[in-house]
């Protein structure tokens, strides 16, 4: 019985470790290369390219988790937020989470090196882009755009696994990722402002100060105006449209649900852009499925 608990409970450290417990982030990757799979295929991509891409973004998505708690061991005990993760607590040595991490990108390269060289080539940037970004919030004030950069990443290995070539359109929606990784991790990054300014943690947040709303609003502009070049460049329509305009009323509504940078309604709009990905995907699917 005592083995059995055990496991257990190193089941559940490593489920928390991975935040597999807590997906957003994993559909935070998802919609952007969903969005990317279904423009380089003109409607439904090849399903093992699907699959790996699906695997993919689940064990990156966990390997980014263990390697930004393993940078940010020894400041998370001070964050109301993260006080409680496994390598704060000491639930879990570091060489114990750092083979985990190796353990879980060599799995995602594992699937990658069944597509083409092309596809594996820029796998190799992306695993970079997820080592480097934990450690981006000590050297500068913007490390919500290097996450934007390593959750995007995605996209130019989709269409090149899709197509093997990434076209213009496809590094326009790139860009547009990046903004939006820029507008949803700021909202999180002012629901930890407080600690971060104590414990030194630079963010947008906290470079933006009391102009925070007023320049994620600049990000959320320039988002949509390059989903709308990106629709251009694709010659998506109508759908598509009103997918863009659901998920502009979204983004009016974040702006007026954080007015008093709370940290429950910032946590919240933060969340909900899982359903704005979402929303732009089904456009997508639905302007390729009607062509």
């Amino acid at each position: 019985m005592s083995t059995i608990a055990g496991r257990g409970s190193r089941a559940d450290i490593y489920l928390r470790l991975t935040r597999l417990n807590k997906p957003i982030g994993i559909f935070l990757v998802l919609w952007p290369m969903l969005w990317a799979l279904w423009l380089a295929a003109g409607g439904l991509p090849d399903p093992w390219v699907l699959f790996v891409f699906v695997a993919g973004a689940v064990l990156m998505r966990s390997a980014g988790c263990v390697i930004n708690d393993f940078a940010d061991r020894k400041i998370d005990g001070h964050v109301q937020r993260t006080r409680a993760r496994p390598l704060a607590t000491g639930e879990i040595s570091s060489r114990e989470a750092l083979v985990l991490f190796a353990v879980l990108c060599l799995l995602s390269f594992a699937l990658v090196l069944t597509l083409n060289w092309l596809t594996i080539g820029l796998s190799v940037v992306g695993v970079g882009l997820a080592v480097l970004y934990p450690f981006t919030k000590r050297a500068t004030h913007w490390p919500q755009m290097f996450l934007g950069a390593a959750f995007g990443w995605a996209i130019p290995m989709a269409f090149a696994a899709q197509s093997a070539h990434v076209p213009a359109g496809g590094w326009l929606l790139f860009a547009a990722t990046l903004i939006w990784a820029l507008v949803y991790d700021t909202f999180y990054a002012m629901v930890d402002r407080d600690d971060d300014l104590e414990i030194g943690v630079k963010s947008t947040a906290i470079l933006w100060g009391r102009y925070d709303r007023a320049m994620i609003g600049v990000c959320q502009i320039v988002h949509f105006a390059l989903l709308i070049g990106v629709g251009l460049a694709f010659g998506l329509g109508v759908f598509y449209a009103l997918g863009l305009a659901v998920a502009i009323g979204i983004a009016f509504y974040h702006q007026w649900l954080t007015r008093h940078r709370d940290r429950e309604s910032c946590f919240k709009a933060f969340m909900q852009h899982n359903i704005v990905g979402g929303i732009v995907f089904v456009g997508i699917v639905l302007d390729l499925a009607v062509r």
